[in-house]
């Protein structure tokens, strides 16, 4: 139960409470009447506001209408007269533009394109809107003859500017990849950089808006013109250069300063010269006599002019390279991409052709040189096959995109050269083997046959052209290992060729030496030939192509050698076999000799020193060019007739024989052995 007190309290409480609420309720009722009072005038406010809203709408909305529509109309009367400045303007074109159609557009080529554009335009209108008027006529001759303006401006251009490159520069322009420094790189210029710029905007011009690819021919045919002449002038080069010096040169780059030019000898492709400088060597040395003669047109007479004519046409095969290769570059800046190739074909046609027909000429050349036997003629062609084969992939390089017949041109000339290679390689053999037996040809010394020095000249220039000559066999191989040879197969195809050579020769002066009556004069001359051959092997690199068919082939010649040696002192016998031991009469010391005795023994120094005499008068006109050779065979025989002779005086040196001994010992031994020493010796 809840004490009184605390009840009063609590009803206090809550008496407060409900008086505090009621004062809350009573602020309420008043805040909602005073906002249902705003919100009457608010409604009020609005409707008057979207009232009067209402009525300037109404007064606007047309007022804004007639306004756009005066607007309307001021677009389309300025559209309307700008459409008629630019319909009047068409009219105007020709008259504005005819004195410079008239004029031409050189020197003022940007001009005039502007012009031709305005001509351009004002055509395609007319053939758009007004078919049949006659401004359409007026325009389009003006275009026409615009067109023909710049055709000939083009072809002004490209013929002012083009110059035929200098033989010097396309010197330098060759050599520049053969230098070893570093050098400043040769550039051909051959358009100066405004009338490129001008010639390269004519002919973009003529491609798109004058739709005529003439102009393509024109450049094709100066351009063709100017390689051509190019080439050929420095073939001219070579000829004046040669006939005037004997060496062609090429100053240094025009860069430097053109009043000191320095001079560098051009390379010479071929080693026909170091062949012959070889042959020259072995004749100074005494290998070399070269009497005999032979069917062989000699080749150490070889005419310069032939070096002349190789060394050209190898350096206008390299020029033609170079000289195409920027006339490609030029090309591309002048020429539409997609008739680039056919252009560029047709421009290199008549310089390549030019090559192609020299490069048959020397085919013929040697065709017919072979049927004449002349060897040295044919070898022309092995530098300038060497030439064309290691430029071959730089021909291949430029020719890309040409036509097929184009491309074959070098191979099939290639083809020709190795089979006319071949073929002279063949005969050469051929040759070698059915030289004729001329008795008036052959050396009456014994010297070395002219066929012996030729045969070994001919090999020796092969020895710088191992892989050509190699190639020339290997293309008339029937096996299936020639289309695909390899170095080594080349190689012992080369050895066999050479070993058959040396074998037809040595068949061939062996029959050639059964033309001398006298034995050991063939046995002189098989040894001097035998000798030479041997020896031109040893100095050159011969000896080691030969040994890789034939191992035995330095052995097998020195035994030759030796064999003619003992043939030829053979021919001594029958002088000392007068006086040898074994021929001569048995006496008893003391006793008297008797007549018949005495007779035999003066037989015996007759027969000697008559022997010996002839022998010395005979032999001293041989010849046995190779010294060391010479003194050998002399110093043998010497010995051998100096023993014999000297046993014989030693014999009958106190036999009473004769009255007169003076008559029959007519030699010492040491006389007997200077008689010798002078063997083989014309000048003594």
């Amino acid at each position: 139960m809840i004490p009184p007190q605390e009840a009063s309290a609590r009803r206090r409480e809550i008496e407060d409470k409900l008086k505090q609420e009621e004062e809350t309720l009573s602020f309420i009722r008043d805040s909602l009447e005073k906002s249902d009072q705003l919100t009457k005038n608010m409604v009020s406010i609005l409707s008057s506001f979207e009232s009067r809203l209402m009525k300037l709408e109404n007064s606007i909305i047309p007022v804004h209408k007639q306004t756009e529509n005066l607007q309307r109309l001021q677009e389309n009367v300025e559209k309307t007269l700008s459409c008629l400045d630019h319909v009047i303007s068409y009219y105007h074109v020709a008259s504005d533009t005819e004195k410079i159609i008239r004029e031409g557009p050189t020197g003022r080529l940007e001009e005039y394109l502007g012009s031709m554009a305005k001509i351009q335009k004002a055509v395609e209108y007319f053939q758009d809107n007004s078919p049949d008027s006659p401004e359409l006529n007026k325009v389009k001759l003006l275009f026409e003859r615009g067109k023909e303006s710049l055709e000939s401006e083009f072809r002004s251009l490209m013929t002012r500017h083009s110059k035929v490159v200098s033989p010097v520069l396309i010197l330098d322009l060759i050599s520049g990849d053969d230098e070893l420094e570093v050098q400043e790189e040769v550039v051909l210029e051959h358009l100066p950089e405004s009338a490129l710029q001008d010639v390269v905007r004519i002919s973009r011009w003529l491609v798109e808006y004058g739709r005529n690819h003439d102009f393509m021919n024109v450049y094709y045919q100066i351009r063709s013109s100017q390689l051509d002449r190019s080439i050929k002038g420095l073939k001219e080069h070579f000829r004046k250069s040669s006939s005037s010096s004997g060496v062609p040169y090429s100053p240094a780059i025009p860069n430097k300063r053109k009043d000191t030019p320095t001079k560098k000898p051009v390379k010479r492709p071929g080693t026909i010269r170091k062949a012959q400088n070889l042959l020259k060597q072995y004749s100074q040395h005494g290998l070399d006599g070269k009497k005999g003669g032979s069917n062989l047109i000699p080749l150490e007479g070889r005419d310069d002019m032939l070096d002349v004519e190789t060394d050209a046409y190898i350096h206008c095969v390299s020029a033609f390279v170079k000289l195409a290769q920027s006339e490609y570059q030029l090309l591309t800046d002048i020429i539409p991409e997609h008739h680039q190739k056919k252009t560029f074909d047709s421009l290199i046609q008549d310089a390549l052709d030019g090559l192609m027909l020299e490069g048959e000429n020397i085919v013929s050349a040697a065709r017919k040189a072979i049927i004449r036997h002349d060897f040295s003629t044919v070898l022309t062609v092995f530098p300038i096959l060497r030439h064309l084969k290691q430029t071959k992939p730089e021909f291949d390089h430029v020719l890309q995109g040409t036509a097929a017949s184009t491309k074959n041109k070098l191979p099939s000339l290639i083809t020709s050269m190795e089979t006319i290679g071949a073929k002279a390689l063949e005969d050469f053999a051929d040759n070698i083997k059915n030289d004729p037996d001329k008795e008036y040809n052959m050396p009456k010394d014994g010297t070395v046959h002219e066929l012996t020095s030729n045969a070994i000249l001919f090999l020796q220039q092969l020895l710088d052209f191992q892989e050509t000559a190699g190639a020339m066999l290997a293309s008339q191989e029937t096996s299936s290992s020639a289309t695909s040879y390899s170095s080594e197969f080349s190689k012992r195809l080369l050895s066999t060729y050479i070993c058959k050579v040396l074998g037809n020769l040595q068949l061939n002066l062996l029959s050639k030496s059964k033309v001398y009556e006298d034995p050991a004069l063939s046995a002189i001359f098989l040894h001097n030939n035998y000798n030479y051959i041997l020896k031109s092997l040893e100095k050159s690199e011969l000896i080691q192509l030969v040994a890789v068919t034939q191992k035995t082939a330095e052995r097998s010649y020195r035994e030759h050698i030796e064999q003619q040696i003992q043939t030829y002192q053979r021919s001594w016998l029958k002088v000392t076999d007068y006086i040898s031991e074994k021929n001569l009469p048995v006496f008893q010391s003391g006793v008297k000799l008797r007549d018949k005795e005495r007779q035999m023994i003066k037989e015996r120094f007759k027969g000697f020193n008559d022997g010996l005499e002839e022998l010395c008068k005979i032999q001293k006109a041989w010849a046995i060019p190779d010294t060391e050779q010479r003194d050998k065979i002399r110093q043998v025989q010497k010995n051998i007739v100096k023993e014999t002779y000297g046993a014989f005086l030693q014999r009958y040196n106190n036999v009473p024989f004769t009255k007169n001994p003076e008559k029959y010992v007519k030699y010492q031994v040491d006389q007997v052995g200077d008689m010798i020493d002078r063997l083989f010796d014309t000048s003594a």
